[in-house]
């Protein structure tokens, strides 16, 4: 057996890797579009989130800027968009991701979507 980082690997596996070295380039590949989806989209949805967050949170009856339509209006946006499945919305914003990015599908575009469903969870944090 040989051993990569301590753990030791049976040969059937070494062999695997060595006889497809390019599914090992698209695996590290995809793992980096991968990553950049959830940064970019995180960062956007934190961006978005927080602020919306603190304005629910400031118009509650009884805080600082207390504004009970403002609140509901915006409660029931975040509820609502909450309560939808992402593959649902995923297919509802196709049109929308399209208008934005010029495209619905790939790494860009997957983005408008994860970022935007993202929003109402991170406002209510």
């Amino acid at each position: 057996m040989n051993e990569i980082i301590g753990v030791a690997l049976p040969a059937s596996v070494l062999s695997f890797w060595q006889a497809n070295s390019w599914l090992a380039e698209d695996l590290a590949f995809a793992t980096w579009e991968t990553i950049y989806m959830v940064l970019i989209s995180t960062l956007g949805s934190y961006l978005v989130g927080l602020p919306m967050g603190i304005i629910l949170v400031a118009t509650e009856p009884g805080h600082i800027l207390e504004n009970k339509k403002v609140n509901q209006i915006l409660g029931s946006i975040v509820n609502v968009t909450r309560s939808i499945p992402f593959i649902i919305f995923l297919i509802l914003l196709i049109p929308f991701t399209r208008w934005v990015v010029g495209t619905y599908i790939g790494t860009i575009a997957s983005i408008v979507p994860l970022t935007l469903a993202a929003i109402p969870f991170v406002a209510r944090l």
